[in-house]
């Protein structure tokens, strides 16, 4: 499996390119910024796009989809359809013929799995930060978005945030069997076992 983070915009998301070795198929994790530039340099990593995953519809996790379809072509845009309606740009781009335009959007929704070469990514519901939040889930790796921080979690300030929701969410990621490899829409990774003994809003999700 292969993974690289790249860090963009303003507020400095988290992307990520999430790649099958043996066929170099790749998934895009939330492009927030330098579509282009992202495009460029997943290519330079000798990888084909296959689609595009947002975790969430905030236009730091987005805003880089458009011009990320410009530069790679169509391809499809995975998120939850409860947060397309907050996704600022939204993902329309000229078709090839002139003639019209063509939206690239596929809602997505807890128990779906999408085929990555020889990889699986499940798609997990962890709303509260957004009414639409997901994890994808791959293997023993875990693309959290923000809901789950390194030592935080994400706001629950935002007009569409649910302070319950997010608990909630936070303990069913708390409550996974086993460890796995946290990769946040923000900061720095982390482990969910070093979570669970650290990060105060986990904690308190579940209890402890």
């Amino acid at each position: 499996m292969f993974i690289r983070r790249m860090t963009v915009g303003m507020v400095q998301t988290n992307c990520y390119f999430l790649g099958d070795e043996e066929s170099k198929k790749a998934a895009v994790i939330d492009p927030g910024d330098n579509g282009g530039a992202l495009a460029q340099a997943l290519s330079s990593a000798g990888y084909r796009a296959e689609m595009i995953l947002l975790t969430h519809g905030h236009f730091d996790h987005v805003d880089g989809v458009r011009d990320f379809l410009a530069a790679a072509g169509p391809l499809p845009v995975c998120l939850s359809r409860k947060d397309y309606p907050l996704c600022p740009t939204g993902f329309v781009i000229p078709s090839a013929d002139g003639l019209g335009e063509l939206d690239e959007a596929r809602f997505v929704q807890e128990g779906d799995a999408l085929s990555l070469g020889a990889l699986t990514i499940e798609v997990l519901e962890t709303p509260g930060h957004s009414p639409g939040g997901l994890t994808f889930r791959v293997g023993d790796v875990l693309f959290t978005g923000d809901t789950l921080f390194a030592g935080s979690c994400g706001r629950t300030d935002f007009a569409n945030s649910d302070t319950a929701a997010l608990l909630a969410s936070l303990r069913r990621l708390g409550e996974l069997e086993g460890d796995y490899q946290v990769y946040p829409g923000h900061m720095g990774a982390s482990t969910l076992e070093r979570e669970r003994q650290v990060n105060p809003y986990l904690r308190q999700a579940m209890g402890r």
